[in-house]
């Protein structure tokens, strides 16, 4: 891919697709770019498949969506070897990359029009890559640095959504050191919630590390398995009712639609929608669209923009709802790079919608150009 390669005398778009990361969620990224790269149309677009190894490492990437897919038995990396190395933008108005090989002077990759961060938590998802991005005013699809950190960092999010006036569940949070210097008092806390409780590290997604935990005896072993992904956790009460999604999109002028929400079932062998009933086995029923009172789809959606517009987002988000047996709807979370791939819930619910998998790519790459970098 030394040349990027062009249609008559007007040079494509070029999208660089950037995905991996350093994140628990490396895999998900992975698989969210095979689905990308199948689906993006090569008419319209130059694609550069950019991967980011598990220690950071920026490399050209295979074009080749077989060998980033996810199954039960493989779960995709990127790797040292897999490409050259690149070396991202430097300078403001500098969109350019170069590729970096070893005993060679830099060459020119090209320069990149937008770029696709198909990057799933830490290190990807939550404004550092995109802080990168703005440093260097170069135009990419989703939230900007501030709703990227804040949706992340789930205290923070439930902060804001709170402020707001959304309606959310009772949590608590754990903060870095907390629970070294007085686990008692960490216990006496979750009592208050109630049991069963939800623990989750604060900064993670595609429900790595998270526990349900029915009791005070489940309790230290659910914060220690919490605590391998992150050093802040929040721990929720345990909202009962039907566990509900809605996609948000946003258009180039700004406006913003919302999806026919879906819902996701959990069958047996779950407690509930974990790593593993998301991705490698077919122990959740997914129901697109939900089976919903028409009110209760209007409350739902209505909140989802709210949500979306709340925390600041661009482009696109997912939020998830609990609803529960009397109609109240309860916001969960808001995902600002939800689960991308052709299956996944969110591209699911907007084709239900009436947005096909290609034409929504396409959609989120045209509201990114006719964004304007900087402060907006």
């Amino acid at each position: 891919m030394d040349e990027i390669q062009s249609v008559g005398n007007a040079r494509k778009t070029r999208v660089a697709v950037l995905f991996g990361g350093r994140s628990s969620e490396h895999a998900v990224s992975c698989a969210t770019a095979s689905s990308v790269l199948s689906a993006i149309d090569r008419d319209l677009y130059d694609v550069i498949p950019i991967g980011v190894t598990r220690s950071g490492r920026w490399v050209l990437a295979a074009d080749d969506p077989d060998r980033w897919a996810l199954s039960a038995g493989v779960l995709p990396e990127v790797k040292d070897g897999d490409g050259p190395g690149v070396i991202a933008p430097l300078e403001t108005g500098d969109r350019s990359l170069q590729i970096l090989e070893p005993g060679q002077v830099p060459r020119e990759l090209g320069e990149v029009d937008v770029v696709f961060p198909l990057l799933h938590g830490p290190f990807g998802e939550d404004g550092t890559v995109q802080g990168l991005l703005e440093l260097t005013d170069t135009r990419y699809v989703g939230a900007g640095v501030l709703a990227s950190a804040a949706s992340m960092d789930k205290a923070a999010m439930k902060v804001m959504l709170a402020g707001s006036g959304l309606p959310i569940g009772e949590y608590l949070v754990v903060r870095p050191g907390q629970w070294q210097r007085d686990p008692d008092a960490v216990r006496d806390d979750v009592e208050e919630l109630g049991w069963p409780v939800f623990v989750k590290p604060a900064r993670a997604g595609s429900s790595v590390g998270i526990s349900k935990v029915n009791g005070p005896e489940e309790l230290d072993a659910a914060i220690a398995e919490a605590l391998r992904h992150d050093r802040k956790l929040v721990i929720e009460a345990m909202v009962t009712g039907r566990e509900i999604e809605c996609g948000v999109l946003q258009a180039a002028d700004g406006s913003t639609a919302t999806s026919l929400p879906a819902e996701i079932e959990v069958l047996e062998g779950h407690d509930f929608y974990d790593f593993t009933a998301k991705y490698l086995d077919e122990s959740a029923r997914l129901s697109c669209p939900a089976d919903l009172p028409d009110a209760v789809t209007a409350r739902v959606r209505e909140l989802a923009a709210r949500t979306f517009e709340a925390m600041n987002c661009e482009g696109l988000a997912r939020v998830d709802f609990f609803v529960e047996p009397d109609g109240n709807v309860v916001v969960n979370e808001i995902n600002t790079m939800p689960g991308f791939t052709s299956k996944s819930m969110y591209p699911r619910m907007w084709a239900v919608t009436g947005l096909e998998y290609p034409e929504l790519i396409d959609r989120l790459l045209r509201t990114a150009l006719a964004r304007p970098t900087g402060l907006r």
